[in-house]
């Protein structure tokens, strides 16, 4: 028997103009304020009561913001991803609960896009554009991220199994599953789109999921198909192509996914850097105490390394969608651990308050942080199906020789240049050319004027980088222990990510970043800092010398209200407690 299911929030109208993420801080006010119920002390109750952010959704939705995602051809109003994953980590850093509630329609909207049919697109067009919900079936409990092991099955014409953690499945208006129908091999899964008639069939039966330790409250279902008959109509494609479709899709998802992350970094380290500012030990403040100023210097140091990575990678599928079954992996792998790390340094500050449910500092939000991290970094992939999904590519991409115009990445990566239109249909299973972001670094490198200690990091990490294609090679010779190329695809995601830090730095060296001035270093060098230690496996605070500036540039942004990223935000209400370091921006 079916349960009732979090209601989907609908609007029948929406605003002409495009959403900006300074008007979305203005419509949902100060999250510090607690009569705001769309703030951190909402938040915080919705956890206590595993309840859906209903309210909250339905302000977003009527202002518009579900139509971020929906491309302008269906009636929605996507852009491009870097504006994309600025709007949701606004909203984010409030609640990460709105992703599910307004976002996970994307994976069902992006594999439409790819090879749905024109009456199936129009179909799930129309549900999206007034705020409903169209579900992706993908995983099965037995078999986690083993998808080839999946045994949902349509046979004829009729569907058997059950999925699992499928988001937003008890309100769907729709259903896209990936379904056997074949024996063996990526070509034996199906895509199917579920309307009415089988939507309302009492055989298909909605189930909630097992609770979550966080982002509790979210629409998390079990879908149980009991002998359901399936149109032929339904195919999505031609029959074999669900698998591919799937994973292809999901590499613009994790681009998503990562704004959760930093809106759950964001606020983090606001609050403990608040905290850190006001609170006195002995004639000081703890903010000046030598280890915990080192600690919140790394804090912030993932925080830039992981929003430079996160927005290299949203502009970079952009111009390099083939590249993206590596790319997509690395840049969700990477922004989700230096988060969660950031998550786990803060709580150090913040110490005995850190597990306080009530009182300062957040009254509990700490708590929820902490747990919504852990979520969103499992969410669309375990970190290991994450590096395990592009691990074998590395030998053949890195001894590939570049082919692409050196002169593209600048331009794609200068943050106030236009972007080509995203073109999903250029997704790839496998990235076939070399690793844009590592052609060209010890070029971009050179231009970076900056002191010692920066300068000796740029020279590691090129040096890093020349021997990755012997490390690939080395991981692939008979008898070599076999954790070898997963670890390689790890160390790679993190050398990646420094490239990207340096790209961008370069796209932008006249730019004024991080509100430090045009062409200044410090978050660069605090980024590769962080980066390159996490690639050789040592503590970041290895470096700390590189990495104390990041703290000034956070405390700066921090005591102007502002969004903590490349090309910050104006923030709605005033802080809660001002940095005892403010400089100007």
């Amino acid at each position: 028997m079916n349960e009732p299911a979090p209601e989907a929030v609908r609007s029948e109208s929406t605003p002409q103009g495009a959403l900006t993420p300074e008007a979305l801080e203005e419509l949902l006010g100060d999250p510090n304020d607690p009569a705001n119920p769309y703030g951190f002390a909402a938040a915080v109750d919705r956890d206590e009561h595993d309840a859906f952010p209903t309210e909250l959704c339905r302000a977003l939705v009527d202002a518009g913001f579900h139509l971020n995602y929906l491309p302008k051809e269906w009636g929605g109003g996507f852009e491009s991803f870097d504006r994309s994953l600025t709007l949701v980590r606004a909203a984010a850093r409030r609640d990460v609960n709105v992703m599910p509630g307004t976002m996970f329609s994307i994976i069902a909207a992006t594999c439409l896009q790819l090879h749905g049919r024109e009456d199936q697109r129009e179909r799930v067009a129309a549900i999206l554009r007034r705020g409903g919900a169209v579900a992706f079936a993908l995983t099965e409990a037995d078999h986690g991220s083993e998808l080839l092991a999946n045994d949902v099955e349509l046979a004829d014409g009729v569907l058997r199994g059950e999925k699992w953690l499928v988001g937003n499945g008890r309100c769907a208006e729709a259903l896209y599953v990936v379904a056997r129908t074949g024996p063996r091999g990526p070509g034996a899964f199906s895509a199917l789109l579920l309307d009415e008639p089988q939507m309302s069939d009492s055989r298909l039966v909605r189930m909630p999921a097992p609770r979550i330790g966080g982002m509790r409250g979210i629409d998390l279902a079990r879908i149980g198909f009991d002998a359901l008959p399936v149109p032929e109509s339904a195919l999505v494609g031609t029959a074999g192509e669900g698998l591919e479709v799937a994973v292809k899709a999901q590499q613009a998802v994790r681009l998503m996914s990562m704004a959760g992350s930093l809106g759950i970094a964001d606020s983090a380290l606001r609050l403990t850097v608040e905290f850190a500012a006001g609170r006195r030990v002995g004639r000081t403040t703890l903010a000046e105490v030598p280890y915990a100023r080192r600690e919140l210097a790394t804090a912030a140091a993932a925080l830039l390394a992981a929003d430079a990575v996160a927005l290299a990678a949203a502009r970079g599928v952009h111009g390099f969608p083939e590249a993206f079954s590596v790319w997509g992996p690395v840049a969700k792998h990477v922004v989700a651990e230096a988060s969660g790390d950031l998550v786990r340094r803060c709580g150090g500050i913040l110490a005995t308050r850190s597990v306080l449910r009530d009182g300062a500092p957040g009254a509990g939000v700490f708590q929820k942080l902490e747990r919504d991290t852990a979520v969103v970094r499992v969410i669309d992939a375990s970190p290991l199906a994450n590096l395990r999904s592009y691990a074998g590519q590395l030998p053949t991409l890195l001894r590939t020789p570049a082919t692409a115009d050196p002169d593209t990445l600048p331009g794609v990566l200068r943050l106030d240049a236009s972007l080509p239109p995203y073109r999903p249909g250029c997704l790839d299973l496998v990235t076939r050319g070399a690793d844009p972001l590592l052609i060209g670094l010890a070029q971009a490198a050179a231009m970076v004027t900056a002191r010692a200690e920066v300068a000796g990091l740029l020279v590691r990490l090129t040096d890093a980088v020349a021997v990755l294609p012997d490390e690939a090679d080395a991981a692939r010779r008979p008898g070599a222990d076999p954790n070898v190329l997963v670890d390689l695809a790890e160390r790679y995601a993190w050398l990646h990510s420094a490239a990207a830090c340096v790209h961008l730095w370069a796209a932008n060296r006249d730019r004024a970043l991080y509100g430090a001035e045009p062409g200044s270093a410090e978050w660069l060098g605090a980024a590769v800092g962080y980066l390159l230690a996490r690639a050789e496996g040592v503590d970041p605070r290895r470096y700390a010398a590189a990495l104390a500036p990041a703290f000034d540039v956070v405390a700066a942004l921090c005591d102007h209200h502002l969004l903590c990223t490349a090309q910050p935000v104006r923030l709605a209400g005033t802080p809660h407690r001002r940095s005892s370091c403010p400089r100007p921006i």
